[in-house]
Parts: C-alpha cells; structure tokens; sequence
C-alpha cells in the first residue's frame, strides 16, 4: 500500500483539476450564459460525468491519502489513512467483468476503417419532417446529405450510435448491432468506441487513478472534433473545417486521422483491460 502525505495528494490533486480546467472551464462559462454548443458540450451532456467529478482527483485501489477528511465520506472510501476499500471493489465486480469483456473483445478485433463518420449522416437521414439532433443548417442540405447516405455503404457497428439512426436509415446498415451484444460488434477503428474510453474510465472512478481517466477524456475530446467535422452539418460559424467525407480527398482525411485514433486508443484500452484484471484479482474467487 502507498500512502501519500498530504501535501504529495493535494499537488497531484491541483495539478490533475488544472489539466482538465482547460477543457472544463469553458464549458462552465457556456453554460452560465445558456450558451450550447454542439462538439465541445458533448462529453458533459452525452456522457454522465458531472465536471465537478471529472475535477476530482483519485489516486486509485492500492494508494493511501494522509489529512484527507474530504475523501472520507466519498464513496467507495474507508479507513484511516482513507484509501478505496477492498468491499467496494467487490461490488463493482459485475461491473468490472462486463467492461473487462467488452475492452478485451474490441482489443482482439481487427480495426476497421471504411465507415467515413457515416453513422453522423445516417442520424439525419430523411429528417425534413422530424429535424435534426444539431440545431446547425446541413452543409449540402437535406436532399444532399440524403443522397450520400443513399449512396454510400453504412457498416456502423457501435450501438450507441446505431440506436440514433433515423427509421429509413436503420435498414440501410449492414449491420444490426445491440445493447446486449456490444462485445460482438465493437472495433477499435470506431470514432464512438475511443470516445468511450471515457466512459469506462469514469465508471471505473474512484479504483482507478484520474491520470487514467484525464487520458482517455483528452482523447475523447480531440475524437470528437473530428466526428464533427466529418458530419452533415456547417459548423464553419465555429472554426470547423469540414471534413468532406463525400470526396475522395475526405474520405482519406477522415481515415488517416481515424487510423490515429486508434493507435491512441489501443494502449489506453490496454491500460483499462490491466486495471479491471487487477481489480478483479482483489477479491479471491469462491472456493
């Protein structure tokens, strides 16, 4: 066990809210003001970590904190000095073992890198009489954006991002994929599977350090910027270079950067696939 003093904690604590501030703090601005915005307000409204939680620093199972009074009535903590405790681990072990599957599933699968953010367009697919889920014009309009999407192979394979598919567009994916069955379908090509990268750190919160959780949500963010730029919309009022996914030039723009992604992704999934067997190795298996 490693027990930091408090003033070791409390440094890594400031330096961790100061990295994260960069990102947070605009959006705290925006939102005071009642100002949305479509790509950077997405990781604080799609996903359900509050910025106050994503400012919180945890040092992770196996690390002490001395004078650390705060902490004491978070959950998942205990003792004197506080740490997580052993107890909480073992109830996040169906936790732990569903993200353990579904990270070792899409790690052992072959990345796939045809899918041009279609799943953005297939969203919008025919939606003149219901509108869409950004209130931003469509950069070629509804018949264009309609026609790409009707020209174009769609092989999304990420559910969260299948189930927004409008209903002409669903039947138009030449895959089906489910809640339930996510660790049949997800690759590490997709834009939506490293985003949610985040997502499983955060889940993981407090087992896992906040270092771990800082690096997934900074790839989260860069990830939706380009899954922004390669959507339907006109975002040049924000600064947003299209990616014109229905060139040939885009297409190879949007698949350079993908095959990035995902080599940034892959050893950060590494990382949570080793946590989860660590974590999952604290509670000794029932005789």
């Amino acid at each position: 066990m490693q027990v930091l003093t408090g003033s070791e904690w409390r440094a890594r604590a400031e330096a961790h809210a100061a990295r994260v501030d960069d990102f947070v703090a605009p959006h705290l601005a925006r939102r005071a003001e009642k100002v949305k915005h479509p790509v950077h307000d997405f990781l604080f409204t799609y996903y359900s970590q509050r910025p106050a939680q994503l400012r919180r620093w945890h040092p992770g199972f196996g690390v002490a904190l001395e004078d650390a009074g705060d902490y004491a009535h978070l959950k998942g903590y205990a003792g004197d000095p506080v740490t997580v405790a052993p107890s909480f681990v073992e109830s996040q072990l169906p936790l732990l073992r569903q993200l353990h599957t579904l990270l070792s599933a899409t790690a052992g699968r072959a990345p796939q890198f045809g899918c041009f953010g279609l799943h953005e367009w297939a969203m919008v697919h025919r939606s003149a009489d219901h509108g869409t889920r950004h209130d931003w014009p469509l950069r070629l309009g509804q018949e264009g954006t309609d026609a790409v999407v009707e020209s174009h192979r769609i092989g999304c394979s990420h559910f969260d991002a299948f189930r927004f598919f409008t209903p002409s567009a669903r039947p138009l994916n030449t895959l089906q994929p489910g809640r339930d069955d996510r660790p049949d379908f997800e690759q590490p090509g997709c834009l939506h599977a490293g985003m949610d990268l985040y997502k499983h750190a955060f889940r993981l919160s407090p087992m896992v350090s906040s270092d771990l959780v800082a690096d997934c949500f900074e790839l989260a963010r860069d990830i939706r910027v380009l899954d922004m730029r390669a959507a339907p919309y006109d975002l040049a009022d924000l600064g947003f270079e299209p990616v014109r996914i229905e060139t040939a030039e885009g297409k190879a723009a949007y698949v350079e950067a993908q095959r990035g992604f995902a080599e940034r992704g892959a050893p950060l999934r590494a990382r949570l696939v080793a946590a989860c067997e660590r974590l999952l190795g604290v509670v000794p298996s029932p005789v």
